[in-house]
């Protein structure tokens, strides 16, 4: 755990600032290849991920209920967004970026940032390998500077076919794949065998920087990354045709899922970001806010939705950042290096941003997860998380997402006769204790996460659970996070009166 100022101020002290200045270039190196990367992979020329994070950077950094989480676009809503241009246009990014961030902005006023964080684990989890699939099967053709198929099942398909044929493709894809395969040794082998002294500089930009020398000084015939002259020119707000729009059903829906899935994978990266540093803690519904703010400006600006980011937050973290400056500083480096030099962005091969791609879609597929997942909870977590990522890949990503959710509610009915669950609250000046009675599922997980929240850091904690009948994963997750947060923080916590089983789900 990093030890972070405890303060969220810009104006801290002098050697808060240097942390923050340092953090905040590791940063911009980390977002630049996965700004244009995921750009491209929604479908949406780089420049459109490069403003969404200038605004993630210098607008929701200055705003964020998570000071040290870093905003900008994301691969887990690269699906949708590319299914949404396909579909509609590019044109629809506007209307319905500007209704997802109406609608966090109204999540946020109306304090429902807890309620996020009640979506089971093994749905988030099932989504993103979902989406890891879909990117991975996807940016394999771009390796081979071919476009992505119509869906994923399609780009399945046809991979093993675009790797048979790759004698009789030509030599510019020949050279493409070579660039490819390159960049994708090069990323895994810095990230494997890089000096620590060294450790900071993130294997992504390594994989750019190897795949645009080896195009440039072979002089290779491949596609290289197209940005305007002045980044001014990519920002095209909703024409005067976008508003009608506004009263269309299907662009309704998705700005709804929009707004849901950014809300919640901002939200679980934010607690993911907390349990990494010792201080100032997530406000939820403060962040919600932020987003939303974001995804407006965004929407304005036509360019792509952002979130909350878990890989360029734990670099954030990992580089020593201590305010919400470094995120702010990240966001105005981009914009400088956009502003300054587009003429360097062109140098770099599509096939190498395509391999960032494929090695972040491949970690989003985390078998190790539902290994845990079936180890510590039975086969009904495994199972909702291999049916969300089942339909994710075979339909769409909502229809996963709602069947993941229907999927939770099985996983509630033997319980539906004793759903309440009861927190019975006492402090004096050594000891706080919680006794819990009933059931706790993701439907009480508010109740129960604000419960412990609001305990004192300070002293001891004593938690009951002689009365509790029945705790799901989604809340022994949550409950185990906890514990292990305050234990590293020096809080001693005592659990008292739990039966075999709930001992199994929440070792003591």
């Amino acid at each position: 755990m990093t030890t972070a100022a405890a303060t969220s101020s810009t104006g801290a002290g002098s050697r808060t600032i240097v942390r923050d200045f340092t953090a905040s270039i590791v940063v911009f190196l980390v977002a630049m290849p996965l700004c244009m990367g995921i750009a491209i992979a929604s479908g949406a020329p780089p420049e459109k991920g490069l403003i969404t994070g200038i605004i993630g950077g210098i607008v929701v950094g200055a705003l964020a209920g998570s000071p040290l989480q870093v905003s900008g676009p994301a691969a887990g809503l690269a699906v949708i967004v590319f299914e949404l241009i396909r579909d509609h246009g590019l044109s629809a990014l506007g209307p319905v970026l500007i209704m997802a961030g109406a609608i966090q902005i109204l999540a946020g006023v109306l304090r429902l940032g807890g309620w996020f964080r009640a979506i089971s684990p093994a749905v988030v989890h099932g989504m993103l390998a979902g989406i890891g699939v879909l990117i991975v099967a996807g940016q394999f053709h771009v390796l081979f500077d071919a476009k992505p198929l119509a869906n994923g099942v399609e780009n399945l398909v046809a991979a093993p076919g675009r790797v048979l044929g790759l004698g009789a493709g030509g030599a510019g894809v020949q050279q493409a794949a070579l660039v490819g395969v390159f960049s994708i040794l090069a990323m895994l082998g810095w990230e494997k065998f890089r000096p620590k002294a060294l450790r900071l500089v993130p294997g992504a930009l390594i994989a750019v920087l190897a795949g645009t020398f080896l195009a440039a000084g072979l002089s290779l015939s491949v596609t290289r990354v197209e940005v305007p002259a002045s980044i001014v020119a990519a920002v095209v707000p909703p024409s005067g045709d976008a508003l009608s729009m506004f009263f269309n059903p299907t662009i309704i829906t998705l700005a709804i899922a929009i707004a849901f899935i950014a809300s919640a994978e901002t939200l679980l990266s934010a607690a993911a970001v907390d349990r990494m540093h010792d201080g100032v803690r997530t406000k939820y519904d403060k962040e919600l806010r932020a987003q939303g703010i974001g995804n407006m400006l965004c929407g304005f600006a036509g360019a792509l939705p952002m979130t909350g980011v878990i890989v360029r937050s734990s670099a954030n973290v990992q580089a020593g950042a201590a305010t919400r400056l470094s995120a702010i500083l990240h966001g105005v480096w981009i914009l400088g290096l956009v502003a300054l030099a587009p003429w360097l962005l062109r140098q770099i091969p599509m096939a190498a941003l395509a391999a960032i791609l494929v090695v972040t879609g491949f970690r989003l597929i985390s078998l190790k997860h539902v290994r845990h997942l079936l180890h510590q909870y039975g086969p009904m977590p495994a199972a909702i998380w291999a049916g969300t990522l089942i339909m994710v890949v075979a339909t769409d990503l909502l229809t996963g997402v709602i069947v993941g959710l229907v999927l939770s509610l099985v996983e509630l009915i033997p319980h539906i006769r004793r759903a309440k669950l009861k927190i019975e609250q006492s402090t004096d000046e050594e000891t706080s204790s919680l006794a819990l009675n009933g059931t706790a599922t993701f439907v009480s997980l508010p109740k129960l996460s604000a419960a412990l929240e609001s305990t004192p850091a300070r002293g001891a904690v004593r938690i009951n659970l002689e009365r509790l009948a029945h705790i799901d994963h989604t809340c022994a997750e949550m409950l185990n996070d906890w514990l292990q947060r305050n234990r590293d923080a020096g809080v001693k916590v005592e659990l008292t009166g739990a039966n075999e089983k709930l001992r199994r789900l929440v070792p003591a």
